[in-house]
């Protein structure tokens, strides 16, 4: 008894997906500019001396990315522990559920900043849009703190891009190569600062 499966699409439609998608992905990533890299890698090291905090938020998948870089910078920078302070602010699900249900999902961010943040702190933020309301509301706070905010963004940057003192944005219709994006200018700054780290 044959089991094979037949296939929903067609195998010429998923080798073009495929092939398409590699070819995004690598159009993309040729806008990153990489003096732009080491302004923030300076920015970051200058928060370090200063025992500043990296504060990473998103949304969705941009949520599992700040995760993500936040296991990043705390280890993989330095395995022998001269790493960064940092902390993703998605990953606490009984604070954003309080958070959520006490004074709006539009604050899960914001208000932590307003608990936790100074003025030598780093706010880095992860969106594909860039009109999540919490996304704006936590950069806002954030100005206000005094703090230095970045952003990683696709589509048109959204409302968030012009209130950001540095932004990396990927102009791209495509929510999936956006976060991809996040992931990637996050893993060549995690390089970039243990190349800087090793001899300090």
């Amino acid at each position: 008894m044959n089991n094979q499966r037949t296939p929903a699409v067609p195998n010429d439609l998923v080798e073009d997906l495929t092939t398409n998608y590699i070819a995004s992905l690598t159009a993309v990533l040729k806008q990153l500019d990489s003096k732009k890299i080491k302004i923030l890698v300076d920015a970051l090291l200058t928060m370090k001396a200063n025992n500043g905090t990296l504060y990473l938020c998103g949304n969705g998948g941009s949520a599992a990315n700040a995760i993500h870089l936040a296991n990043d910078f705390t280890f993989g920078i330095s395995p022998q522990g001269n790493a960064l302070k940092v902390e993703a602010l998605p990953a606490n699900s009984s604070v954003l559920t309080c958070l959520g249900n006490d004074i709006g999902y539009e604050n899960i961010f914001a208000h932590q900043l307003k608990v936790k943040a100074n003025s030598h702190d780093i706010l880095l933020i992860l969106s594909g849009s860039g009109n999540s309301e919490n996304i704006i509301r936590a950069t806002q706070q954030a100005l206000d703190i005094g703090m230095k905010t970045v952003g990683i963004l696709g589509f048109c940057g959204g409302k968030v891009k012009p209130m950001l003192d540095q932004v990396f944005h990927f102009e791209i219709q495509d929510m999936q190569i956006s976060e991809d994006t996040q992931v990637i200018v996050g893993h060549i700054l995690m390089k970039a600062l243990y190349l800087e780290l090793q001899n300090d």
